[in-house]
């Protein structure tokens, strides 16, 4: 009786935690646990249940999932850089100390880890990664429904519907609504869209095209995923991320690329092609039609066109765009690599050289560099790189990239494992684990936090797909 409560209370937590998962900057945090930063997923009250629950008896009871032996490698590399640095007398000249970055840090990387390791040894079985997908698009579908009503406003906007819905915003995340564009439940509007793109569409289009359902229901051809696919593109859009757009213009490639040839007797190779090519072109036209048509009333997305024909407008195209900041970020650290080749400069410290290496340039044109290199009371002038392998290389210097890099390669080891194998169901956690895989490439050029819940996550689920149907086949063989 006992262990029969105890699976019911870990199948609850677990399903929560999924559900949970779109809510990543939740205001109502204790200050020790994240309380004062910009990610606060709600999803890290059930993950710290689960980690007593599930986590630590699975890791110590079976086999540790082989991607976690170069991230175990990875997170000591980062530990000794973080701690070297502490006799390189870093001269910390913004608000905040040495010691509280790199305690923050390390702290980050853990969650992330605790993430990760969670989600790949929660599931044990086909059912249970099915009921797991099934929470992981309920709770999206929340997430997409708070979104359709924010759209509502960008549509027909009266101060009163968006004030409500702002002060809704409230309980759900720390920052407010952009008029303009819509952020679902986390902190802004690209966290949003890459929340959809990366953590969701993988498993969408991967269903899609291999005409896989994790439901009973269905009508034909109709299942939930095509109606969730279909729902998400939609609430994408009125997110006018760039990155967004483009992250889902490139899994609409892979797809049509990965899906299973379903050709007529009468068509060669060449004939097959060129039908998906034709496909593959009219969604995309369609997609560029809609773009085009809702960008064209939002000034910041339309920048990407107004450029060319706007004869009053003064700076390159990548300073129009806001991207040359960016490139000086990138720019500044790798810089910072080149002075410390093997170990970094230690977790979080980034923001300590930053200014010292930034590269010699005028800074009028990016008035965002401007802002965090301008000291004003009560200002957070932290600055991070906003890509995640130039963080990595930098802070944690080839021994730590080395590391991370190892860790990827594992969970590409996963995809393709399952890409391969004989099982349809497998087959489409491995297509879903390669798109997830492509679209990491262009996340993490925007992005460079550990504690963002949306690469664990899914490296996870690939890891757990990839343990659950080899133990699947091990007992098929009758080998003990």
């Amino acid at each position: 009786m006992p262990s029969s409560w105890l699976a019911k209370a870990q199948k609850v937590v677990w399903a929560v935690f999924l559900f949970t998962l779109p809510v990543t900057s939740f205001p109502f945090f204790p200050g020790g646990i994240g309380g004062r930063t910009e990610v606060r997923p709600l999803s890290l009250y059930p993950l710290i249940l689960l980690l007593f629950l599930v986590t630590l008896p699975r890791l110590f009871s079976r086999p540790i999932p082989r991607p976690a032996f170069p991230l175990a490698a990875f997170v000591l590399a980062a530990f000794a850089s973080t701690v070297y640095a502490f006799t390189q007398g870093i001269d910390p000249d913004i608000n905040i100390t040495v010691a509280a970055r790199a305690a923050r840090m390390l702290v980050t990387l853990g969650l992330g880890v605790a993430f990760y390791l969670t989600v790949a040894v929660a599931p044990s079985s086909r059912d249970e990664l099915r009921f797991s997908l099934r929470w992981l698009y309920a709770g999206f579908a929340i997430a997409l429904l708070w979104g359709s009503i924010q759209a509502g406003y960008i549509l027909f906007y009266t101060p009163e519907y968006f004030d409500t819905i702002e002060y809704l915003q409230g309980f759900i995340s720390v920052r407010g609504l952009f008029e303009t564009r819509i952020s679902g439940m986390t902190y802004e509007p690209s966290w949003f869209a890459e929340q959809i793109a990366f953590l969701l569409m993988p498993w969408l289009f991967a269903a899609v095209m291999s005409d896989h359902t994790v439901f009973r229901w269905r009508w034909r051809w109709l299942t939930f995923e095509m109606l969730l696919l279909a729902w998400a593109s939609v609430v994408l859009i009125f997110t006018y991320s760039r990155t967004g757009y483009v992250l889902w213009g490139v899994q609409l490639f892979l797809a049509f690329l990965f899906r299973p040839p379903k050709a007529r007797r009468s068509d060669s190779r060449w004939g097959l092609i060129a039908r998906r090519g034709l496909q593959f072109g009219f969604v995309l036209l369609i997609l560029v039609v809609v773009v085009f048509a809702a960008g064209s009333g939002n000034n910041y997305f339309s920048r990407l066109w107004s450029y060319w024909i706007d004869d009053d407008i003064t700076g390159t195209y990548l300073q129009f765009i806001s991207v040359s900041q960016r490139i000086a970020y990138w720019e500044t650290a790798y810089r910072i690599y080149e002075d410390a080749p093997w170990l970094g400069i230690g977790l979080g410290n980034f923001t300590f050289f930053f200014e010292e290496k930034l590269p010699d340039r005028p800074l009028f044109p990016t008035p965002e560099l401007l802002f965090k290199l301008t000291p004003a009371e009560g200002r957070n002038q932290v600055v991070v790189p906003k890509n995640m392998f130039l963080r990595v290389l930098a802070e944690t210097g080839l021994l730590g990239t080395s590391a991370f890099l190892a860790f990827l390669v594992g969970v590409l080891g996963c995809a393709l494992y399952l890409f391969l194998g004989a099982q349809p169901e497998a087959r489409f956690f491995g297509q879903a684990g390669l798109l997830g895989l492509v679209v990491f490439i262009g996340v993490a050029f925007s992005v460079d936090s550990f504690a963002v819940p949306n690469m664990w996550v899914l490296f996870g689920l690939v890891t757990a797909g990839a343990r659950v149907h080899t133990r699947q086949l091990v007992k098929e063989s009758g080998v003990s």
